[in-house]
């Protein structure tokens, strides 16, 4: 199967390179994952309101920011691929992990409004944060992963 011109320009915008058309038909659409999974918890955290929930979830994008793969591809790596009999994740590369840092400090700070009992300030956070994890989620367009190629001048 041949992976699409624009599935291949999405993934690669993440850093993900190198990756034949094999494997990119294969792993492509667990490359979301992760980003659906942290949609899931933040949808949860800004529904609930919940610092500690968003909190959580900056611990673990932090660990995706710092780690050469996020949390989140371990329980895809160690246990759904082999259900699925499809490969291993590759280790993210600077945008993904950089996409990571911005979601740690957004996450952050959206739990800090709640916390705080600023549920106008959590929520006007919340929502541009879910809809950024979601595009990411449904169609691996990773706005902050094209920032940092623009801003590094890498992905071209």
């Amino acid at each position: 199967m041949v992976a699409s011109a624009t599935l291949r320009r999405r993934i690669e915008a993440q850093g993900f390179r190198g990756l034949d058309d094999d494997t990119l038909s294969r792993i492509g659409p667990w490359l979301r994952w992760s980003p659906v999974l942290c949609t899931v918890v933040m949808i949860a955290g800004v529904a609930l309101q919940s610092a500690p929930v968003l909190w959580s979830l900056a611990g673990v994008a932090l660990l995706g920011a710092v780690l050469p793969f996020h949390p989140f591809d371990l329980l895809y790596n160690h246990g759904l691929r082999h259900l699925t009999g499809t490969g291993a994740l590759p280790r993210q590369g600077p945008q993904r992990r950089f996409a990571c840092a911005v979601a740690t400090a957004w996450l952050f700070a959206t739990g800090l409004a709640f916390h705080q009992g600023d549920a106008m300030v959590g929520t006007l956070l919340g929502i541009p944060l879910i809809l950024v994890a979601g595009l990411v989620s449904l169609t691996n367009i990773c706005i902050p992963s094209m920032l940092h190629n623009r801003l590094f001048a890498q992905g071209r």
